[in-house]
Protein backbone atom coordinates (compact mmCIF):
# COMPACT_ATOMS: atom_id res chain seq x y z
CA UNK A 1 0.00 0.00 0.00
CA UNK A 2 0.92 3.23 -1.02
CA UNK A 3 -0.22 5.69 2.30
CA UNK A 4 0.23 9.54 2.28
CA UNK A 5 0.03 11.26 5.42
CA UNK A 6 -0.52 15.08 5.86
CA UNK A 7 1.64 16.39 3.17
CA UNK A 8 2.42 19.60 2.42
CA UNK A 9 4.60 21.88 0.50
CA UNK A 10 5.61 25.54 0.41
CA UNK A 11 7.59 27.65 -1.51
CA UNK A 12 8.42 31.01 0.32
CA UNK A 13 4.61 32.19 1.21
CA UNK A 14 2.91 30.46 -1.07
CA UNK A 15 1.20 27.17 0.21
CA UNK A 16 0.48 24.87 -2.85
CA UNK A 17 -0.21 21.27 -0.33
CA UNK A 18 -2.01 21.34 2.75
CA UNK A 19 -2.51 18.80 5.38
CA UNK A 20 -2.65 16.00 2.13
CA UNK A 21 -3.84 12.49 3.49
CA UNK A 22 -4.88 9.54 1.13
CA UNK A 23 -3.91 5.94 1.05
CA UNK A 24 -3.53 4.74 -2.85
CA UNK A 25 -5.87 1.08 -3.24
CA UNK A 26 -3.32 -1.41 -5.39
CA UNK A 27 -4.24 -2.63 -8.59
CA UNK A 28 -6.35 0.31 -9.97
CA UNK A 29 -6.40 3.50 -11.32
CA UNK A 30 -6.11 6.50 -9.13
CA UNK A 31 -6.68 9.54 -10.88
CA UNK A 32 -5.90 12.95 -9.93
CA UNK A 33 -7.96 16.05 -10.62
CA UNK A 34 -8.69 19.83 -10.13
CA UNK A 35 -8.35 22.80 -11.67
CA UNK A 36 -4.37 24.47 -12.67
CA UNK A 37 -2.58 24.85 -9.72
CA UNK A 38 -4.27 22.80 -7.46
CA UNK A 39 -1.48 20.95 -6.59
CA UNK A 40 -2.09 17.32 -8.28
CA UNK A 41 1.27 17.70 -10.18
CA UNK A 42 3.22 18.89 -7.12
CA UNK A 43 1.87 15.65 -5.02
CA UNK A 44 2.53 13.00 -7.90
CA UNK A 45 6.60 14.93 -7.83
CA UNK A 46 6.75 14.09 -3.49
CA UNK A 47 5.80 10.66 -4.16
CA UNK A 48 8.44 9.95 -7.02
CA UNK A 49 10.94 11.86 -4.74
CA UNK A 50 11.53 14.49 -7.36
CA UNK A 51 10.83 16.55 -4.52
CA UNK A 52 10.76 16.93 -1.01
CA UNK A 53 7.15 17.69 1.26
CA UNK A 54 7.81 20.25 3.46
CA UNK A 55 5.67 18.42 6.21
CA UNK A 56 4.31 14.56 6.59
CA UNK A 57 4.88 11.69 5.00
CA UNK A 58 4.93 8.59 2.32
CA UNK A 59 4.86 5.08 3.11
CA UNK A 60 5.28 2.76 0.42
CA UNK A 61 4.26 -0.96 2.38
CA UNK A 62 5.07 0.84 5.63
CA UNK A 63 8.49 1.42 4.80
CA UNK A 64 9.06 5.36 4.73
CA UNK A 65 9.91 6.51 0.77
CA UNK A 66 12.94 8.71 2.43
CA UNK A 67 15.02 5.19 3.74
CA UNK A 68 14.73 3.75 0.40
CA UNK A 69 17.55 3.84 -1.53
CA UNK A 70 17.72 4.97 -4.72
CA UNK A 71 17.59 2.20 -7.23
CA UNK A 72 15.18 0.33 -4.55
CA UNK A 73 13.05 2.95 -5.55
CA UNK A 74 13.38 2.57 -9.38
CA UNK A 75 12.25 -1.07 -8.86
CA UNK A 76 9.43 -0.04 -7.16
CA UNK A 77 8.03 3.53 -8.66
CA UNK A 78 8.31 4.54 -11.91
CA UNK A 79 7.34 7.86 -12.76
CA UNK A 80 6.62 9.80 -16.64
CA UNK A 81 6.63 13.43 -16.23
CA UNK A 82 4.49 16.32 -18.59
CA UNK A 83 7.49 16.63 -19.95
CA UNK A 84 10.26 14.88 -21.53
CA UNK A 85 13.27 15.92 -23.95
CA UNK A 86 15.82 14.23 -24.65
CA UNK A 87 18.50 15.79 -26.62
CA UNK A 88 20.46 12.65 -27.77
CA UNK A 89 19.11 10.84 -31.12
CA UNK A 90 17.83 7.65 -29.99
CA UNK A 91 15.79 4.96 -31.20
CA UNK A 92 12.93 3.27 -29.79
CA UNK A 93 14.12 0.33 -28.15
CA UNK A 94 17.34 2.46 -26.64
CA UNK A 95 14.69 4.23 -25.45
CA UNK A 96 12.76 1.69 -23.87
CA UNK A 97 16.47 -0.09 -22.80
CA UNK A 98 16.58 2.89 -20.07
CA UNK A 99 13.72 1.26 -18.30
CA UNK A 100 16.14 -1.55 -17.07
CA UNK A 101 18.48 0.05 -15.70
CA UNK A 102 18.03 -0.10 -12.04
CA UNK A 103 18.16 -3.71 -12.89
CA UNK A 104 21.51 -4.35 -15.06
CA UNK A 105 23.13 -0.84 -14.41
CA UNK A 106 23.40 -0.64 -18.08
CA UNK A 107 24.54 -3.95 -19.14
CA UNK A 108 21.92 -5.64 -20.60
CA UNK A 109 21.81 -9.37 -19.47
CA UNK A 110 19.01 -11.92 -21.07
CA UNK A 111 16.54 -11.41 -18.65
CA UNK A 112 16.52 -7.55 -19.47
CA UNK A 113 16.40 -8.04 -23.41
CA UNK A 114 13.23 -9.91 -22.73
CA UNK A 115 11.35 -7.93 -20.56
CA UNK A 116 12.04 -4.99 -23.54
CA UNK A 117 10.67 -7.31 -26.08
CA UNK A 118 7.85 -7.79 -24.08
CA UNK A 119 7.20 -3.99 -23.28
CA UNK A 120 7.45 -3.08 -27.26
CA UNK A 121 5.07 -5.85 -28.17
CA UNK A 122 2.90 -4.73 -25.21
CA UNK A 123 2.56 -0.74 -26.72
CA UNK A 124 2.40 -2.43 -30.44
CA UNK A 125 6.07 -0.72 -31.25
CA UNK A 126 7.63 -3.75 -32.04
CA UNK A 127 7.86 -3.04 -35.89
CA UNK A 128 8.75 0.33 -35.54
CA UNK A 129 11.52 0.04 -32.70
CA UNK A 130 14.44 0.99 -35.16
CA UNK A 131 13.07 4.43 -35.77
CA UNK A 132 14.27 7.34 -34.01
CA UNK A 133 11.93 9.56 -31.18
CA UNK A 134 12.20 12.74 -33.22
CA UNK A 135 10.66 10.82 -35.84
CA UNK A 136 7.77 9.84 -34.33
CA UNK A 137 4.14 11.16 -33.82
CA UNK A 138 3.08 12.66 -30.53
CA UNK A 139 1.22 9.19 -29.72
CA UNK A 140 3.94 7.20 -30.79
CA UNK A 141 6.29 9.25 -28.84
CA UNK A 142 3.99 9.09 -25.52
CA UNK A 143 3.77 4.94 -25.97
CA UNK A 144 7.42 4.56 -26.51
CA UNK A 145 8.13 5.89 -23.14
CA UNK A 146 5.17 4.21 -21.74
CA UNK A 147 6.85 1.40 -23.16
CA UNK A 148 9.94 2.43 -20.91
CA UNK A 149 7.97 2.51 -17.85
CA UNK A 150 6.65 -1.16 -18.34
CA UNK A 151 10.11 -2.19 -19.67
CA UNK A 152 10.81 -1.07 -15.49
CA UNK A 153 8.55 -3.19 -14.37
CA UNK A 154 7.55 -1.33 -11.22
CA UNK A 155 4.27 -2.14 -9.17
CA UNK A 156 3.93 1.88 -9.03
CA UNK A 157 3.89 3.89 -12.15
CA UNK A 158 2.91 7.55 -12.21
CA UNK A 159 1.90 9.55 -15.08
CA UNK A 160 1.44 13.43 -14.66
CA UNK A 161 -0.53 14.72 -18.33
CA UNK A 162 0.07 11.95 -20.36
CA UNK A 163 -2.52 13.08 -22.35
CA UNK A 164 -1.08 16.58 -23.35
CA UNK A 165 -0.72 17.68 -27.03
CA UNK A 166 -2.61 14.30 -28.16
CA UNK A 167 -5.41 14.24 -30.11
CA UNK A 168 -8.17 12.12 -29.21
CA UNK A 169 -7.68 9.03 -31.08
CA UNK A 170 -4.08 8.63 -28.93
CA UNK A 171 -5.55 9.61 -25.93
CA UNK A 172 -8.07 6.86 -25.88
CA UNK A 173 -4.86 4.43 -27.10
CA UNK A 174 -2.73 5.47 -24.26
CA UNK A 175 -6.32 5.78 -21.69
CA UNK A 176 -6.80 1.78 -23.05
CA UNK A 177 -3.26 0.97 -22.38
CA UNK A 178 -3.21 2.11 -18.93
CA UNK A 179 -6.46 0.31 -18.29
CA UNK A 180 -4.37 -3.06 -19.51
CA UNK A 181 -1.65 -2.41 -17.48
CA UNK A 182 -3.69 -2.59 -14.61
CA UNK A 183 -6.42 -5.08 -15.23
CA UNK A 184 -3.87 -7.66 -17.25
CA UNK A 185 -0.66 -6.96 -14.98
CA UNK A 186 -1.90 -5.81 -12.32
CA UNK A 187 -0.26 -2.70 -11.91
CA UNK A 188 -0.92 0.44 -9.71
CA UNK A 189 -1.65 3.62 -11.58
CA UNK A 190 -1.41 7.41 -10.05
CA UNK A 191 -2.25 9.84 -13.09
CA UNK A 192 -2.85 13.54 -13.31
CA UNK A 193 -5.79 14.20 -16.33
CA UNK A 194 -7.47 17.58 -16.92
CA UNK A 195 -10.44 15.74 -19.17
CA UNK A 196 -13.15 14.74 -16.80
CA UNK A 197 -14.17 12.07 -19.16
CA UNK A 198 -11.25 10.06 -19.15
CA UNK A 199 -10.99 9.99 -15.73
CA UNK A 200 -15.02 9.26 -15.66
CA UNK A 201 -14.35 6.27 -18.07
CA UNK A 202 -11.39 4.66 -17.31
CA UNK A 203 -10.70 4.79 -13.76
CA UNK A 204 -11.24 3.24 -10.76
CA UNK A 205 -10.92 5.76 -7.98
CA UNK A 206 -10.63 10.34 -8.44
CA UNK A 207 -9.21 12.17 -6.07
CA UNK A 208 -9.74 15.56 -6.42
CA UNK A 209 -8.01 18.32 -4.66
CA UNK A 210 -8.54 22.45 -4.64
CA UNK A 211 -6.25 24.75 -3.67
CA UNK A 212 -3.91 22.67 -2.36
CA UNK A 213 -5.84 20.48 -0.40
CA UNK A 214 -7.93 17.07 -0.82
CA UNK A 215 -11.41 18.16 -0.99
CA UNK A 216 -13.24 14.86 -2.23
CA UNK A 217 -11.87 11.16 -3.23
CA UNK A 218 -13.94 8.04 -3.84
CA UNK A 219 -14.60 5.74 -6.94
CA UNK A 220 -15.20 7.25 -10.12
CA UNK A 221 -18.99 5.88 -9.72
CA UNK A 222 -19.29 7.96 -6.61
CA UNK A 223 -17.05 11.11 -7.81
CA UNK A 224 -18.76 11.32 -11.13
CA UNK A 225 -21.97 13.55 -10.03
CA UNK A 226 -22.91 17.39 -10.31
CA UNK A 227 -22.78 18.10 -6.70
CA UNK A 228 -19.14 17.00 -6.90
CA UNK A 229 -18.17 18.30 -10.03
CA UNK A 230 -19.28 21.79 -9.39
CA UNK A 231 -17.62 22.41 -5.75
CA UNK A 232 -14.15 20.94 -7.66
CA UNK A 233 -14.36 23.25 -10.66
CA UNK A 234 -16.93 25.87 -9.64
CA UNK A 235 -18.75 25.41 -13.17
CA UNK A 236 -22.23 23.33 -13.95
CA UNK A 237 -22.21 19.78 -15.46
CA UNK A 238 -24.71 17.64 -16.93
CA UNK A 239 -24.02 13.90 -16.53
CA UNK A 240 -25.01 11.56 -19.22
CA UNK A 241 -25.29 7.97 -19.38
CA UNK A 242 -23.56 6.67 -22.47
CA UNK A 243 -22.64 2.85 -22.95
CA UNK A 244 -22.66 2.52 -18.94
CA UNK A 245 -20.23 5.15 -18.65
CA UNK A 246 -20.59 8.43 -16.68
CA UNK A 247 -19.86 11.44 -19.33
CA UNK A 248 -19.88 14.88 -17.96
CA UNK A 249 -21.23 17.93 -20.27
CA UNK A 250 -19.96 21.21 -19.60
CA UNK A 251 -20.16 23.40 -22.48
CA UNK A 252 -22.92 25.86 -22.45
Amino acid sequence: MLEIKNISKRYGETQVLKDFTLNIEKGKITTFVGANGAGKSTILSIIARLMKACDGQILLEGEPITNIKDFEMAKKVSVLKQTNNINVKLTIRELVNFGRFPYCKGRLKKEDIEAVNRALGYLNLTEIQDKYIDELSGGQRQRAYIAMIVAQDTEYILLDEPLNNLDMKHSVQIMKILRKLVDELGKTILVVIHDINFASCYSDNIVALKDGRLIKSGTACEMICKENLKEIFDIDFNIQEVNNNRICVYFK
